[in-house]
C-alpha cells in the first residue's frame, strides 16, 4: 500500500511541476515552430501551491508561444508574490516550489539527452518506474548548441540503433577529406592524421540533431523543459548534492521584482548530473567546492567561428570535408579552419582558435573574417549568401584536464567535464557516450538493493566505466598532441610532433606532456607585443560584427539583471585596460564589451560597458579575461541565441 501511495504522491507532483513549469514562464523565446500542444492537468486538494497551480493547470500550453504564455501570466498574480502572507515581505525571499524527482540533469545538449534517453530505456526495460527531469537554458532545445559539425555516429549506433528509421537529421555522409595548409595566397594539400578519416560519419547541423535528440527523450518519458535556467545548487546538510533551482524570473536591472515576476523552482533529486557543455556556470562552483580539478592539468579553451552560407550551387560538393592549419593564424597561435560541404548547396566554414593565444590584440572574430578571404575560400563564397552565425568556446586540454567526475549527489557528464577528441575535432560521440555511462552507474545506485534516502549517491562506478570505455582509449591516443604546440616550434613543432604521434607513435610513449598555464594568464602585456591591423568588412564575404551577431537570433528580456558579472567593476580600466589595453573588446565575438568615455569621470577616462544583451552564450569572456574578473552566470531562462542551422 506504502508503494502505491508512493508512487501516486510522485505522480501529483510531477504533474503539478509541469503545470506551474508551463505556465510561469514569460520569456520563453519563439524561436521554433511548435510540434505539439502540451496539455497539463493538475488536481491540488493539500498542496500549499494548490490554488494557483490548478489555476494555471487549465492553460493549453503550446511551447514556443511567447504571446500566449505572457498574456496568461499577466491575468494570474504571481505564484510566488500571491503567497506572501504580508505584502509586504520580500517576494524574492518567498519560499521556492520544490519537486522531487529521482534523477535531474542540467542541460539539453547531446550528453544530457543522452544520459536522459538511457535512463528511460533502462527503467522501461525493466518495468520500472523512474523520473527524470531535463532543465535547459535555452527557449527550445537545440538553439544553444552550436559546433562544426562532423558527427561520428559511433555512440548514436549504441543508443538508439534504429535512428534512421526514427528520421534522425544524419542525411549528408562524408565523402572525401582533405587537409591544407594555408599561406596567404595559396592552399597546398596535406596528408591527414588517421585519426581525422572521416569515412562513415555524417556532417550535420549540431543543433538539428541535439532537437531531434530532444523528441526521442521525450518520447520514452523523459519531461524536458526548455527554458529553464539552472542558477543554483542546492545541498543536503551532508554537503551533498541535492539538486538544482531554476533562476527568477521578472526581476529588474536592479534586482527589484517587476510585475511578471515569478520565483524559481527546485528540483531534488537522487542524482543530478551536469551537462551543461564548455564551462558551465555551476559546474565551475563543483570544481571548488568539491576540489574536482585538484589532480588535474588546467583546462585549455578554443573559440571556435562559424557562418553557414547557400553557395552557387556549381561549387557545392555535398560530403566534401576540408581542415586548415596555417593563414591567417600566425605560428605562435594555435588554431585551424574547416570547410563542410552539407547538403542542399550549404557550407558550414569557420575557424577555431586556441584561448591560450599571447598577443592581446588577436581578434578571433577578424581572424575569421579575414579567412574568407582567401582565395580558395572566397572562390567557394561568391555568389552565396551567408545565413547563420555563432561561437562558442571548447575545451580542448584532453586526458590531462579532465577533472574528477563525480561528487556526492551527481556527477559531470560531456564538454562539462571535457572529453573533446582534438585530433579528430569532435567531441559530441564522447559526451554521449558519458552520459550513457553516467546513466548506467545512477540507475543501478538507484535501484540497488541497498539504496537508502539517508546516504548521498556516490557515482565512484562512473568514473571507473569512463577509464574503461573507448572515450579514454581515443584520449589517450592523442593526449601529446595538443601540448606539443607549447614547444618553442610553435605551431611548426606541434604539427611535427602530432603527426608523428597520431602516425606512428599512436599515443604508445611513456611521457605525458602537461597543460602548465591557465589560457587567461597568457596574455602578454600590450607595450611588448604587436597591434594588429585588420582589413575592413566588405558587406560581402566579411561582414561587421553586430551584422554577424544580427544572424543568431539573439534576444534578452529587457531591463533584467546583467548576467555577466564583474567581481570588481574598476579592474576592466586599472587593470586590463592599462596593461592590456582592453582585450574584453577583441576576444568577445559579439560586440558585449567596449570601452567608453565615462562622463562622470574626469575628462578622458573610460569604463567598460556591457552590452548584455548581445551575448550569444560561448563563455570566452569568463576564459579569457586576464583578471577573472568576469562571472558568466545564466541569464532568466529562453534567452540568447535561437541557433537553427549551426
Amino acid at each position: 500500500m506504502s508503494s502505491i501511495l508512493n508512487r501516486s504522491s510522485r505522480a501529483l507532483n510531477s504533474t503539478l511541476s509541469r503545470s506551474a513549469l508551463s505556465a510561469t514562464r514569460t520569456s520563453v523565446t519563439t524561436a521554433a515552430a511548435p510540434k505539439r500542444t502540451l496539455l497539463t492537468v493538475a488536481s491540488a486538494l493539500g498542496s500549499r501551491h494548490g490554488a494557483t497551480a490548478f489555476h494555471r493547470a487549465s492553460l493549453k500550453y503550446t511551447r514556443g508561444n511567447t504571446s500566449a504564455i505572457r498574456a496568461f501570466s499577466q491575468s494570474l498574480p504571481s505564484m510566488n508574490a500571491s503567497e506572501v502572507e504580508d505584502e509586504s515581505e520580500d517576494p524574492t525571499k518567498a519560499e521556492r516550489f520544490a519537486d522531487e524527482t529521482d534523477v535531474v540533469i542540467v542541460g539539453g545538449g547531446p550528453s544530457g539527452l543522452s544520459a536522459a534517453i538511457k535512463l528511460k530505456q533502462l527503467a522501461n526495460a525493466d518495468g520500472r518506474e523512474l523520473r527524470v527531469v531535463l532543465v535547459e537554458k535555452a527557449g527550445e532545445v537545440g538553439a544553444h548548441t552550436l559546433s562544426g559539425a562532423v558527427l561520428e555516429p559511433r555512440a548514436l549506433n549504441e543508443l538508439i540503433p534504429d535512428w534512421k528509421e526514427k528520421g534522425a537529421p544524419l542525411n549528408q555522409p562524408a565523402l572525401s577529406d582533405h587537409m591544407k595548409l594555408f599561406t596567404k595566397n595559396y592552399a597546398i594539400p596535406l596528408p591527414h592524421p588517421p585519426q581525422m578519416n572521416n569515412e562513415g560519419n555524417y556532417i550535420v547541423s549540431l543543433s538539428a540533431y541535439v532537437r531531434w535528440l530532444g523528441e526521442q527523450a521525450e518520447e520514452a518519458g523523459v519531461e524536458v523543459f526548455p527554458g529553464f535556467a539552472a542558477s543554483e545548487i542546492l545541498y543536503n546538510e551532508d554537503g551533498s548534492v541535492k539538486g538544482i533551482a531554476t533562476n527568477d524570473v521578472g526581476l529588474d536591472k536592479n534586482f527589484k521584482p517587476k510585475d511578471n515576476f515569478e520565483r524559481g523552482m527546485e528540483f531534488h533529486a537522487k542524482v543530478t548530473l551536469f551537462a551543461e557543455g564548455c564551462h558551465g556556470s555551476l559546474t565551475k562552483q563543483l570544481f571548488r567546492k568539491f576540489n574536482l580539478r585538484d589532480e588535474c592539468d588546467p583546462q585549455s579553451y578554443g573559440i571556435g567561428i562559424k557562418e553557414v552560407w547557400k553557395v552557387d550551387p556549381s561549387k557545392s560538393k555535398p560530403g566534401t570535408v576540408v581542415h586548415g592549419l596555417g593563414w591567417p593564424i600566425d605560428n605562435s597561435t594555435y588554431g585551424g579552419s574547416f570547410i563542410y560541404h552539407m547538403g542542399d548547396d550549404m557550407v558550414s566554414l569557420g575557424l577555431v582558435i586556441g584561448l591560450d593565444y599571447e598577443n592581446p590584440y588577436l581578434n578571433p572574430y577578424k581572424e575569421f573574417q579575414r579567412f574568407k578571404h582567401h582565395p580558395f575560400v572566397k572562390n567557394i563564397l561568391e555568389g552565396g549568401e551567408c545565413l547563420a552565425y555563432g561561437a562558442r568556446a571548447l575545451n580542448e586540454g584532453g586526458l590531462q584536464s579532465i577533472p574528477k567526475l563525480y561528487f556526492p549527489g551527481g556527477a559531470l557528464i560531456g564538454c562539462t567535464a571535457g572529453f573533446l577528441n582534438v585530433v579528430k575535432i569532435k567531441g559530441t560521440h564522447t559526451a554521449m557516450k558519458s552520459g550513457m555511462l553516467a546513466a548506467e552507474s545512477a540507475y543501478a545506485a538507484i535501484t540497488a538493493e541497498n539504496y537508502s534516502e539517508e546516504k548521498p549517491v556516490v557515482l565512484e562506478d562512473f568514473e571507473k566505466k569512463v577509464k574503461d570505455s573507448w572515450i579514454w582509449e581515443e584520449l589517450s591516443e592523442i593526449r601529446n598532441c595538443r601540448p606539443s604546440f607549447h614547444s618553442p616550434l610553435g605551431n611548426l613543432g606541434g604539427v611535427i610532433y602530432s603527426g608523428l604521434d597520431s602516425l606512428i607513435l599512436k599515443g604508445r610513449t611513456p611521457w605525458t606532456f602537461h597543460n602548465t598555464t591557465p589560457d587567461s594568464e597568457r596574455l602578454r602585456p600590450a607595450k611588448n607585443a604587436k597591434k594588429i591591423e585588420y582589413p575592413k568588412p566588405d558587406g560581402v564575404i566579411s561582414f561587421d560584427l553586430l551584422t554577424s551577431v544580427s544572424r543568431t537570433g539573439t534576444n534578452h528580456a529587457e531591463n533584467q539583471p546583467v548576467h555577466l558579472r564583474l567581481k570588481n567593476k574598476d579592474i576592466p580600466v586599472k587593470r586590463n585596460l592599462k596593461v592590456f589595453d582592453g582585450p574584453e573588446g577583441r576576444f568577445c565575438p559579439a560586440g558585449v564589451y567596449e570601452f567608453v568615455d565615462d562622463e562622470s569621470g574626469p575628462e578622458g577616462t573610460k569604463r567598460l560597458q556591457i552590452n548584455s544583451q548581445n551575448c550569444i552564450h560561448c563563455k570566452t569572456c569568463d576564459i579569457k579575461d586576464p583578471s577573472q574578473n568576469i562571472d558568466w552566470t545564466v541569464p532568466e531562462g529562453g534567452g540568447g541565441p535561437q541557433y537553427s542551422l549551426t
